[in-house]
């Protein structure tokens, strides 16, 4: 059924828009995903959002606890319509949530942190499982929470005296490496076949004007009522 739909509704774009979303799904994965904790300056959190887009990551995790995560537009460059991007914060402890969701989809908790007594982070092994790679706030980096439960902490290589990365320079560091470590892995880290159709239908129905009416039409021609 879905599939229908999506020949259907592909009538009303074009060839090159679709040939667009089918090469950059080919290169989209869920086998990483990035986890933004109490992230409170929009400018940092946009430019996230935007790198997670550029490597790939599908879907951001994001926690607030103490601050309302807030996306800047001039600096997204409208990266977040296409990116699933998952809230936190319906319960006092929002981070153990995260955690739990996180834990049930099959993720090792990574954190990062300058403490030398860490592997760096070209020593991480991605073969052991899906990645969800946490990032604080910009001052105080991730919570008490997070350190205790996290299951993995690597370092990114610092030769300066500044202590930290910018968060969004810090994300592209990790994300360079680490997707390069997958497309070279042998690993099944694309996505399956229905979260690929999933997201194609998905990118479809925001592209297309008045698509509502357009599948209107397509259910009252086929006699089906959902997909």
């Amino acid at each position: 059924m879905k599939t229908d739909l999506i020949e259907y509704l592909a009538q009303f774009i074009s060839e090159n828009r679709l040939r667009v979303f089918e090469e950059v799904l080919k290169m989209r994965t869920r086998y990483v995903t990035v986890v933004l904790e109490d992230l409170y300056q929009a400018q940092n959190a946009s430019a996230v959002l935007r790198t997670c887009e550029c490597f790939g990551i599908q879907d951001i995790h994001i926690i607030e606890n103490r601050n309302k995560f807030e996306i800047h537009r001039d600096i997204a460059m409208g990266s977040n319509k296409w990116l699933n991007l998952y809230k936190y914060n319906k319960t006092k402890n929002n981070s153990l949530e995260a955690i739990s969701d996180l834990r049930e989809k099959g993720y090792r908790i990574i954190a990062t942190s300058p403490d030398p007594v860490y592997p760096y982070l070209q020593d991480l092994d991605v073969t052991k499982g899906k990645l969800a790679f946490v990032f604080g706030t910009e001052r105080s980096g991730i919570s008490k929470t997070m350190k205790e439960n996290a299951d993995e902490f690597v370092r990114i290589p610092m030769y300066g005296f500044t202590e930290s990365y910018n968060i969004s320079v810090s994300v592209a560091l990790v994300l360079q490496e680490i997707t390069n470590k997958l497309h070279h892995s042998g690993l099944s880290w694309q996505l399956t076949p229905e979260e690929y159709s999933d997201l194609l239908l998905a990118w479809m129905r925001y592209s297309i004007k008045k698509v509502s009416l357009i599948e209107k039409k397509f259910f009252e021609n086929t006699g089906r009522k959902d997909v």
